[in-house]
């Protein structure tokens, strides 16, 4: 019996130790993962700060950049700005140098048609350097002269947009400064293109300094932009050969249709006359002026001077003056007190439009 009791002790004595290695390698294996899981966590926190710094970091490379781009942007629209507030009519601009005598934009013979529809909103979206009022400058030189061109009018609009549609672009390319005003007479009183031509060149001074001006009809159209709309040492004729009298001149005194005068040529003559009411004689009696004054025509050629005409019948109210001979005949003794000296009217209204000005005048009856 005591043997049996040494060889249960030593059994129990095993079991105990047995029980106590499987618990302390059970605490063993707890403790490693616990430690393990520790790592893990913290290797997993400085991934997460890192990515948050690198995140962090580029999008404020790209807010920097969405920033540099705005400011670039914001900054070369500024420079556009400037740069258009320097070319507005009106305002100072920096020194330019002069433009060429003759310009490099010039074509020469043009074709010409009246046979296709045209708008004003057409021509100003051709024409987008037009500035109100129908003023023009060039923007890479001075232009050599400031020229108003003056086109006496009534109830000719389709006419004009002719003349806007194909002068517009020639007088650019010409490098002119310069400025169109059409002189619309108002009423129905008979017509009076001499007296319309005086008011123009009074009320074109009125808004610019002007030193040369151009006396065009409506209806007449260039052939060739280097026939320049500008003035020359001598009173200059325009409208040289046109296609109404089969490309010649119709007589050397002829005076008619375009012409140009430098502002101390006009002043020489004492302007255009006043009493040439209805059609025809103002032109003999502006040549009988020039030639009193010891003045010459100058001309383009032949070839550089066509010009066509759109046809069209005679304007009621424009019938031929009666009286025009002999009032032509006594020009150098009528002169001197009919003119610019005594031009007298009625301004109706003034109107700034897209591509020229327009200025309604009363100037009377017979």
């Amino acid at each position: 019996m005591p043997g049996d009791s040494a060889v249960n002790f030593n059994l129990l004595h095993r079991t105990c130790k047995l029980v106590v290695l499987l618990c302390f390698l059970h605490i063993s294996v707890t403790v490693f993962f616990y430690v393990r899981s520790l790592d893990l966590r913290f290797a997993f926190a400085q991934n997460q700060q890192s990515l948050h710094h690198n995140v962090t970091a580029t999008s404020s490379q790209l807010t920097t950049s969405a920033f540099t781009s705005r400011t670039k942007l914001e900054e070369e629209q500024r420079v556009r700005e400037q740069e258009q507030e320097q070319l507005r009519p009106g305002e100072p601009q920096k020194e330019l140098d002069k433009c060429p005598e003759t310009s490099p934009l010039l074509v020469g013979p043009l074709r010409i048609e009246f046979n296709i529809p045209v708008s004003l909103q057409q021509i100003k979206k051709d024409n987008p350097q037009v500035q109100p009022g129908g003023r023009f400058r060039p923007t890479d030189c001075k232009a050599l002269q400031k020229v108003a061109i003056i086109i006496p009018f009534r109830k000719r609009d389709e006419h004009l947009k002719y003349w806007l549609y194909y002068l517009h672009p020639i007088l650019q390319r010409q490098q002119l400064d310069y400025g169109v005003y059409v002189i619309n007479q108002d009423g129905d009183e008979i017509f009076n293109r001499a007296k319309l031509l005086n008011v123009g060149y009074t009320e074109a001074l009125k808004e610019y300094d002007y030193d040369c001006f151009v006396f065009s009809d409506v209806d007449l159209i260039p052939m060739d932009d280097r026939n320049t709309y500008r003035c020359f040492s001598q009173p200059r004729h325009l409208s040289v050969s046109m296609d109404k009298f089969g490309f010649r001149l119709p007589y050397n005194q002829y005076f008619g249709g375009v012409s140009s005068m430098s502002k101390e040529q006009y002043l020489k003559i004492n302007g255009f006359p006043n009493n040439y009411w209805g059609w025809g004689g103002e032109d003999d009696d502006i040549y009988n002026r020039l030639a009193s004054r010891g003045m010459s025509i100058s001309r383009p050629s032949g070839e550089v001077g066509k010009c066509r005409m759109i046809r069209h019948d005679r304007d009621k109210q424009n019938e031929p003056n009666p009286q025009r001979f002999d009032r032509i005949a006594h020009t150098r003794d009528t002169m001197n007190k009919d003119g610019i000296n005594s031009l007298s009217y009625t301004v109706v209204s003034v109107d700034k439009l897209d591509l020229f000005t327009e200025i309604t005048v009363d100037v009377g009856k017979p």
